[in-house]
């Protein structure tokens, strides 16, 4: 657990979303995992005129793995979606995940990344429900959550895991609970980005 000098540095780093980006583009290589789980799991150049929405775009770092025409990113922060509108394609909205300012079965397919183990049960559980409600049935979730790292040896990838502020680190059967009923676990694996190792669920919203 850090310590709250520790917590006040990543606050004043975090707010700065430039800088934010470039530190996680060092620790993450480039983000190259999850740029390569996006392509293969939701496939999004392949030429159908499904839309897309990143479920807690934060500073829209995945916008350009998808169509501008077909992107939608909501997040809480207004900082991280004034970075994204002006750095960015696709269309951002700020939103709580609790209460989605979205249509019913307005999207085919969202992404989920980092975002869940950031939030205690009660609210992961509301904004699952929500993006169930958004989503049309048959539509594609990937989720990609922070796990701590199974290799022992990658004490980087511990220190970064230990900084990480996201308090509400799961499991797999925590994390099913939490994706309730209304959607089905296609797949479930592991996937390493740099330093930084992740739980990846392929979901299909009923």
């Amino acid at each position: 657990m850090t310590t709250s000098a520790t917590d006040s540095l990543l606050d004043q780093i975090s707010a700065m979303p430039k800088i934010w980006n470039i530190l996680r583009w060092i620790v993450e290589a480039g983000f190259q995992g999850e740029r390569l789980t996006i392509a293969r799991e939701l496939r999004p150049w392949a030429g159908d005129t499904r839309r897309f929405l990143d479920f807690g775009c934060g500073t829209g770092e995945f916008a350009g793995e998808f169509p501008a025409s077909r992107y939608v990113g909501i997040d809480l922060s207004t900082t991280y979606l004034r970075f994204a509108g002006s750095h960015r394609h696709g269309s951002y909205l700020a939103s709580s995940g609790e209460g989605l300012a979205l249509a019913d079965a307005s999207f085919d397919a969202a992404l989920v990344l980092g975002v869940i183990h950031h939030l205690p049960d009660q609210v992961a559980s509301a904004a699952m429900a929500e993006l169930h409600r958004a989503l049309r049935p048959g539509a594609t979730v990937l989720v990609m959550e922070d796990i701590p790292p199974p290799d022992p040896w990658n004490i980087a990838g511990h220190l970064m895991h230990w900084l990480d502020r996201g308090g509400h680190i799961r499991g797999e059967a925590d994390y099913r609970t939490i994706f309730g009923p209304g959607f089905a676990v296609e797949q479930t694996y592991h996937m390493r980005s740099g330093i930084c190792d992740y739980a990846v669920y392929v979901l299909t919203r009923s």
